[in-house]
Order: C-alpha cells, then sequence, then structure tokens
C-alpha cells in the first residue's frame, strides 16, 4: 500500500513506535499509512509515528484481518501453519516479517500439551515494541487450531544482526550486498 491519508472513524487506540507507548487517535484525526503489512497499520499522526492493530482497522477505514486456518484432520498442531501466523506479524518501523527479519529463533510444539513455545528476539534489546511483538505472536499463534497454549520466550543471546534476515527481506530492505 503505498502512503494513503485516512480519517479515522472512532477513536482508536495506537502504540507510539518505537517506545511502545499507548496512545489514543481522537476519532476525525487526519492519519497518514505509511505501512500496511500483516494486519496491522502504521500510521503518522501529529509528528509520531504510531502501530495500530489489525483489530482496529475499522477504525482506519478497512476490515479486519481474520486469521482463518484449516484445523487438520489429525487433531495435531501444524507447524507450517504457526509459521504462516507468525509471518503475519511485522515489525512496525521494517516492513518485513518477523520470520524473515530472523527474529524467531526457534519454534517447538508439544503435541500432548497442545502448547506451543517460541524462542525470538527484537532487532535491538531496548525496543519499546518488543512487547507489543510478543502480544502479537501469542495472539496470533493462539488463532492455529488445536493451539491451546502459547509461550514466548524473548532472548538476546545470540543478538540479533541483519546476516539473520532471509535474502527475500535483505532485498527488500536494501541490505544485500
Amino acid at each position: 500500500m503505498e502512503r494513503r491519508m485516512v480519517v479515522t472513524q472512532r477513536d482508536c487506540p495506537a502504540r507510539l513506535v518505537p517506545v511502545g507507548t499507548p496512545i489514543t487517535i481522537p476519532k476525525d484525526s487526519f492519519v497518514t499509512i505509511t505501512q500496511s503489512l500483516g494486519g496491522s497499520y502504521t500510521v503518522t499522526v501529529n509528528g509520531n509515528m504510531a502501530r495500530v492493530d489489525g483489530t482496529d482497522a475499522d477504525a482506519l477505514g478497512f476490515a479486519a484481518l481474520e486469521l482463518d486456518f484449516a484445523a487438520p484432520a489429525d487433531g495435531r498442531i501444524a507447524e507450517e501453519q504457526v509459521y504462516e501466523a507468525l509471518r503475519t506479524v511485522f515489525d512496525p518501523e521494517i516492513p518485513v516479517d518477523i520470520v524473515a527479519l530472523g527474529l524467531v529463533y526457534s519454534v517447538d510444539i508439544d503435541q500432548q500439551a497442545r502448547a506451543v513455545r517460541i524462542r525470538m528476539t527484537l532487532t535491538a534489546p531496548g525496543c519499546g515494541m518488543g512487547p507489543v511483538l510478543v502480544g502479537d505472536v501469542e495472539y496470533r499463534v493462539a488463532k492455529v487450531p488445536h493451539v491451546r497454549q502459547v509461550t514466548v520466550d524473548l532472548v538476546f543471546d545470540p543478538p540479533w544482526s541483519r546476516d539473520m534476515m532471509s535474502d527475500e527481506a535483505k532485498l527488500e530492505t536494501g541490505l544485500f550486498y
């Protein structure tokens, strides 16, 4: 989506980027959408960058993203569906999903407990959007059929570097050389 100005249809909860501070964008505010990926929106409002979750897309005049997965007939959690859910979570400042960015270190599925444990990191340890990204991961992976529990371990060892990005992500961001 190219940059687009919209007027909020209702009060809209958002998070300031990169600190993660919650704000409310008042109804009838002019905002510019700078990124629309994975069901969330990065907007500028009053000179600040903010992230609007896809569950509040109606405040921007859009339909909310609904994750809908076919339940595997064997009753098991499908790892590919977990990764599909993870690929809908995007860094609010970089137009790349967290898997392609290399932020997801591991996904462990306990079929008996119906639990998924994800080890992930952030591009910077002090990133204020960390709790927001973790919340997105928990919420979206919980939409995968047969998942009853999602645990996210936020780790910083090894530290993230751009070498962890997929080649496609490096091309998208101009970091491929």
